[in-house]
């Protein structure tokens, strides 16, 4: 199948107001999502002592990770939780959020981070505690993990049933058509995973 990929850039203003550069740390590190990519250089030209990581994913936190010993915090421009939690567990450093379409800000707070690691806790321990596991692995380009998959199911390093399920698009309410499954491993995006203590991402488990 042939796929074409198309750079979708959001037309909004993503300057910050002067009342919001003025809560933030001289040394901060500019993070944003691929819509806001093309504009982050605007941001820096706010704050002049910042460094730009660049494009974040959820899954993907590396262009904060290689300027980590360079900065005192990070901003996250775009929209949600996921990403910059994802930063701060990584980073282990204060995250600032910028929403261009809103013009809300806020900084990550321990709550926030406190919450997501007890949701995953739960999470590993519902794996842990089942026998028969389904896998998820989607077909879509880029979240397309069967090598994982395989070599999960292979080693088995916990002694467990594992069943993979392959998907393009995964409707959750849908993995109630298998009420043998007792837990599911995801493979593809994270944010599948999120608030379902059923769900865990293959990432979070020790052997991975």
């Amino acid at each position: 199948m042939k796929i074409l990929n198309l750079h979708a850039k959001a037309l909004v203003d993503i300057q910050l107001p002067e009342i919001e550069i003025k809560k933030l740390p001289s040394k901060i590190g500019l993070v944003a999502t691929i819509q806001h990519l093309d504009k982050i250089k605007e941001i820096q030209n706010q704050l002049p002592q910042s460094i730009i990581g660049g494009q974040v994913l959820g899954c993907n936190t590396k262009s904060a990770e290689k300027i980590i010993n360079q900065v005192d915090a990070f901003l996250f421009i775009g929209s949600g939780q996921f990403h910059p939690i994802a930063i701060a567990l990584k980073t282990k450093k204060p995250v600032f959020c910028w929403n261009p379409f809103t013009k809300e800000s806020k900084e990550v707070e321990k709550k926030d981070i406190e919450s997501y690691e007890k949701k995953n806790k739960a999470s590993l321990t519902k794996f842990l505690s089942s026998n028969k596991i389904g896998i998820l692995v989607s077909t879509k380009p880029g979240q397309y993990n069967m090598d994982k998959a395989l070599k999960l199911k292979k080693e088995n390093k916990r002694n467990k049933e594992y069943y993979i399920f392959q998907f393009d698009t995964l409707n959750p309410i849908e993995l109630e058509n298998f009420p043998f499954i007792e837990c599911w491993v995801n493979t593809a995006c994270p944010r599948i995973a999120d608030e379902k203590v059923n769900i865990i991402n293959i990432q979070d488990l020790p052997e991975f």
